[in-house]
C-alpha cells in the first residue's frame, strides 16, 4: 500500500512507500486501489463439452492454442500490474474480472511474473452462461481476506431457459475494515438494444435486492457494486432499478454512488467503443457509507478508466487507434481486450 503526505503547504499530493517522518501538520494516508475489468473471453484452451466454448480451442475457428492462451494472460496481468500506479504499484487490492471461463485462468493468472509479487487469491464460482464465461475476483491477501462468498442466479420465470452469469458476492476485510462487493456481467445487447433492456432491468433489480438484503442485517455496511452492465451510467438500468445517484450531495448513506456518471457525461470516457462512439459500460459504484469527511475508515477517494494509450490501443494498420483486442471477429491481432478497466481509489487515515 502506498500512504500520501498531505501538507497545507502545498498545492500537490506527495506519494511515499515505507516509512514517512511527518510534521505535526501532515496527515498520513493509506490509499487502497479497486478496479474491474472485462477480459475479453478469457477461455483456455481446453473443450468442455457442457457449454459452447468450441471456437476457443485449438481446433476451433480462432485456433485458440496455447501459445495464444499465453499470450492473453501476459498481456492481462500486465494490465492490472499497472492499474492505479498513479497512486500505488502492484496492482488493485482487489478487482473483479469478467469473462473468465475457468477457475484455471485465474490460477495462471494471478501466477503470472508481473501479478505474483502481489500475492493474489481468487474466488470463482462457474455461472450456467450458455458460453461457459462467468465473473471472477481476485485479492492480495496481505490487505483483504476473505470472510464468505456466493454466487446469486439471475432466473426469469418467463423465459427458464434464459442463461446469464451470475452475479458474485464477496464479504470480507480490506486492511480490517469489513466490505461487501459484488461483481456483475449483465446480459448483453446482442439481441438489440431496446429488446435485451428488460434482462439487464432485471439484473439491475437482483443487485439491488443483494444491495439491500446486506443493509437490512448491517445498516452501516460498505458496499461496492462493479461490472461490465452492458448499459451506460444514463441507461434505466442503472437509474431506475439500480437506482445509482449521480451526485454526491445527494446520496445518503443507503444509497448508490456512481461517480461513473461524470467521467461519462463531463469527461467524454468510456470503457468500449463502437463505430467511434465510446460507452462507459464496466462501472464501479459505492454505498454512502464509503462517503464523507471521516478518514478514520477507508473512503472513497475517485474514479479513473485506465487507458494507457502505448499497449491499449492500436498503434498502426486499419485499426488505429481503435481498441487492442485479442479477436476482430474471428482474426487474431493478438492484442488485450475489447473493454478498458475501471478503477476507483479508496483513502484511510493512519
Amino acid at each position: 500500500m502506498k500512504k500520501i503526505l498531505l501538507q497545507s503547504t502545498i498545492a500537490f499530493v506527495a506519494i511515499f512507500i515505507g516509512i514517512h517522518f511527518a510534521s505535526a501538520q501532515d496527515k498520513a494516508y493509506k490509499v487502497g486501489c479497486v478496479a474491474f475489468y472485462n477480459t475479453e473471453n478469457f477461455f483456455d484452451t481446453i473443450n468442455d463439452p457442457k457449454t459452447n466454448d468450441d471456437d476457443y480451442t485449438p481446433d476451433g475457428i480462432c485456433k485458440w492454442t496455447s501459445k495464444r492462451y499465453l499470450t492473453k494472460v501476459e498481456h492481462i496481468s500486465t494490465v492490472i500490474s499497472e492499474i492505479g500506479d498513479e497512486l500505488v504499484k502492484g496492482g488493485p487490492v482487489v478487482m473483479g474480472l469478467a469473462e473468465i471461463e475457468t477457475e484455471q485462468v485465474l490460477e495462471d493468472l494471478v501466477d503470472a511474473p508481473a501479478l505474483r509479487p502481489s500475492h493474489y487469491g481468487i474466488v470463482f464460482y462457474k455461472s450456467p452462461d450458455s458460453r461457459g464465461i462467468s465473473v471472477g475476483f481476485i485479492y492480495q491477501k496481505e490487505h483483504f481476506s476473505v470472510i464468505n462468498s456466493k454466487a446469486v442466479p439471475l432466473r426469469f420465470k418467463e423465459n427458464p431457459n434464459f442463461k446469464t452469469r451470475d452475479q458474485l458476492v464477496v464479504y470480507g476485510k480490506f486492511d480490517g475494515d469489513p466490505m461487501y462487493f459484488i461483481v456483475n456481467h449483465w446480459p448483453s445487447r446482442y439481441s438489440g438494444t431496446k429488446k435485451s433492456a428488460p434482462f439487464r432491468n432485471a439484473a439491475a433489480d437482483l443487485t439491488k435486492s443483494i444491495v439491500d438484503s446486506i443493509q437490512k442485517i448491517d445498516s452501516t455496511a460498505k458496499i461496492i457494486v462493479m461490472g461490465d452492465l452492458n448499459d451506460d451510467p444514463i441507461n434505466e438500468s442503472i437509474v431506475k432499478h439500480l437506482k445509482a445517484k449521480s451526485k454526491m450531495k445527494d446520496v445518503g448513506k443507503n444509497d448508490l454512488f456512481n461517480p461513473m456518471y461524470t467521467l461519462y457525461k463531463k469527461d467524454g470516457l468510456g470503457t468500449l467503443s463502437y463505430q467511434n462512439n465510446w460507452d462507459l459500460f464496466d462501472q464501479i459504484m459505492v454505498t454512502g457509507t464509503l462517503l464523507g469527511d471521516d478518514k478514520s475508515a477507508y473512503k472513497f477517494y475517485r474514479a479513473n478508466i485506465f487507458n494507457k494509450k502505448t499497449y491499449l490501443f492500436q498503434q498502426d494498420g486499419p485499426y488505429k487507434g481503435s481498441l487492442f483486442r485479442t479477436y476482430a471477429s474471428n482474426n487474431y491481432l493478438g492484442g488485450y481486450s475489447d473493454h478498458l478497466p475501471s478503477y476507483i481509489f479508496l483513502v484511510k487515515q493512519k
